[in-house]
């Protein structure tokens, strides 16, 4: 069989990958920059990524947040993350603390809150602080001690804490939502919220494109999809985030059978050696198959994914790596659980070349990555 260099081509493509000029965003980032590291601080929080937390949280007190502040924050989010992620948050927070100041770094303690007042009422005043948020009166009938638990606890008890508002509090809600999944009809009711409780439809509309930069693109399409729902605004819902390196595509309802989830198809040449890209929805795979007299090559755009050969373990894929996929080898690729993926593929084969599709990657195999 004889190929042309595919190493080449390779090369060619990633060199068009790079010439590729990001879009500009539809809309300017109005969250100052001690709002933006709270976010993303409340996200990493959610999605339990110490490593990012940590960057971040020294973000936060080189722009100017406290100490008071952030453990507010994270002490707040046990209410919609648990607790083992709220301490765990509380513990990273103390030792980039305690390592600032063995360093000799700015990290202000800043103000607790104030004493509660005698007499004070949570539960009449969670009620109050509860309606205001939703927009109405709201009472869990199903539920009554977790209807209690609502208006005296975390809207009594936390929000009146004055260490941070009401518009700050719901920041830090949005946020840490937007990093989990199947939450969204809370996502949604807290956007609608954070309006009601004085954050400016602006700086509400800031928070996809602060997560985009500081936490990941799939957080930041979670954020947004929930905006453009609260605000009655449009929303593609195959878009992961504001631009993508390459043209989505199509739904690919061709080979839509091979593929567990949802994959899109882009041509972007035709020729001897036509070149796609493909992009898969989080945790979308196609499956084991086979290229028959044929070299495939993956250049990998945008978001992570998987990479696996028959026998072997599966290998991470970022953009600019690069899967030269040998002829008879049994393999399966496509997006990470919790990000889109997007990978530009071509092949190069001789005459009688052909796909032998095989058995699905399973839910137990593909989730012991």
């Amino acid at each position: 069989m004889k190929l042309i260099n595919v190493t080449m081509i390779a090369a060619a493509m990633l060199m068009a990958v790079c010439s590729q000029i990001k879009a500009e965003e539809n809309m300017k980032n109005v969250l100052n920059e001690k709002q933006q590291c709270m976010a993303a601080i409340a996200c990493l929080e959610a999605k339990g990524d110490i490593d990012g937390l940590t960057v971040a949280i020294n973000a936060g007190f080189d722009a100017g947040l406290t100490v008071s502040e952030i453990k507010e924050a994270l002490s707040q989010l046990y209410a919609y993350t648990g607790f083992p992620r709220s301490l765990n948050a509380l513990g990273t927070l103390q030792s980039v603390v305690n390592s600032r100041r063995q360093q000799g770094k700015a990290c202000e303690e800043g103000k607790d809150a104030d004493p509660m007042a005698e007499g004070y009422d949570a539960l009449k005043q969670g009620t109050e602080v509860q309606t205001k948020l939703s927009g109405k009166p709201f009472t869990y009938d199903f539920a009554p001690a977790t209807d209690y638990y609502l208006k005296a606890h975390l809207f009594g008890d936390i929000f009146a804490r004055n260490n941070l508002t009401h518009a700050e509090r719901e920041l830090v809600t949005v946020s840490a939502l937007s990093g989990l999944q199947g939450v969204e009809p809370q996502l949604q009711s807290h956007v609608s919220g954070a309006r009601n409780m004085g954050l400016k439809d602006d700086e509400i509309r800031s928070i996809p494109a602060t997560l985009a930069a500081r936490v990941g693109e799939v957080e930041a399409w979670r954020a947004a999809k929930a905006i453009a729902a609260v605000f009655g605004e449009p929303f593609d819902e195959g878009k992961p985030v504001e631009q993508m390196m390459f043209p989505k595509g199509d739904f690919n309802s061709a080979y839509a059978q091979y593929f567990i989830g949802n994959s899109y198809l882009a041509p972007l040449s035709q020729g001897k050696v036509p070149v796609s890209n493909v992009t898969f929805e989080p945790r979308c795979r196609n499956n084991w198959h086979i290229h028959h007299k044929g070299i495939q090559m993956l250049i990998c755009v945008g978001g992570t994914g998987w990479y696996q050969e028959w026998g072997k373990d599966a290998r991470m894929l970022k953009p600019g790596d690069v899967v030269e996929i040998p002829e008879g080898v049994k393999h399966w690729h496509g997006a990470t659980k919790d990000s889109w993926f997007q990978h530009v593929t071509f092949t190069v084969a001789e005459e009688g070349a052909s796909n032998e599709w095989l058995e699905p990657v399973t839910d137990e195999e593909y989730d012991k990555l």
